[in-house]
């Protein structure tokens, strides 16, 4: 009988070793999988010329203006306010619950954890709940809404599919299946400083990283990067001076 609790305690040892082992090359790739990506997309947006002045109007005139227009637009999604309040009321919901879920999951990384992490804990909790509602509300518009139903393709399905996915397995980790987070900060930790800590052989936290990690993966080429690419639209960025000054592009000066 001791025997065969050995050799359990073996296999068990076995495979939290060979997980964290995956797990962590698996946060690896996909890391650099959307860093390199990033950069590309963006180094390619930024080398994009704009021949012409575009600014989307009533536009601000100054440079001043275009910030405050950028941000107000990241911040409240002002255009889309204009263009349909239920479309923006779920997609706002989603992205302030999105932003709350990611500043909270920041206490695995940090240590100390950072006291505006600290404050936002217990909001956290609640926008998982709220990530969903929104991911719903869009989910649903594109079976409802006959126009958005047509242009939608099975890539749009899949990552509010992945999306929605995260949301309900970390929340299942939070309410139905606990997990031991100490044991998870202190993995997250060791990925960071090349340090490589046990993960957790916990079946809902396993799909739920291998989810994240994909999401990672395959976010340079989704749709997703509207979220960086809304500063480099020109028809944001510009400011609306064709009167007071003379518009020429780089490539076409000299």
């Amino acid at each position: 009988m001791q025997d065969r609790r050995l050799a359990e305690a073996d296999r068990l040892r076995l495979i939290v070793v060979l997980l964290t082992a995956f797990f962590a090359c698996l946060f690896y790739a996909a890391t650099a999988v959307l860093v390199a990506g990033l950069a590309v997309k963006m180094l390619g947006y930024a080398r994009t010329p704009a021949p012409l002045k575009i600014p989307t109007t009533p536009a601000p005139a100054t440079r001043g203006g275009v910030v405050l227009r950028i941000l107000r637009e990241v911040t409240l999604f002002a255009s889309l306010f204009g263009a349909n309040k239920w479309i923006w009321l779920f997609g706002w919901i989603f992205h302030v619950a999105l932003a709350l879920v990611l500043l909270r999951h920041l206490r695995y990384f940090t240590q100390p954890v950072w006291g505006v992490v600290e404050i936002a804990q217990p909001f956290g909790v609640y926008a998982g709940f709220a990530m969903l509602a929104g991911l719903a509300g869009l989910w649903a518009r594109r079976f409802l809404v006959e126009r958005i139903r047509y242009i939608s393709t099975y890539s749009d399905h899949l990552m509010l599919a992945l999306l929605a996915a995260i949301a309900a397995s970390g929340l299942a980790m939070k309410y139905l299946s606990h997990t031991d987070i100490v044991a998870l900060k202190a993995f997250m930790l060791g990925l960071m400083a090349f340090d490589w800590q046990p993960l957790p052989a916990h079946p809902v936290l396993l799909v739920h990283l291998a989810l994240v990690a994909a999401l990672m993966a395959v976010f340079p080429a989704s749709k997703l990067l509207h979220a960086p690419g809304v500063f480099f639209s020109p028809g944001l960025n510009q400011a609306d001076d064709s009167r007071e000054r003379r518009h020429v592009t780089r490539w076409a000066q000299g």
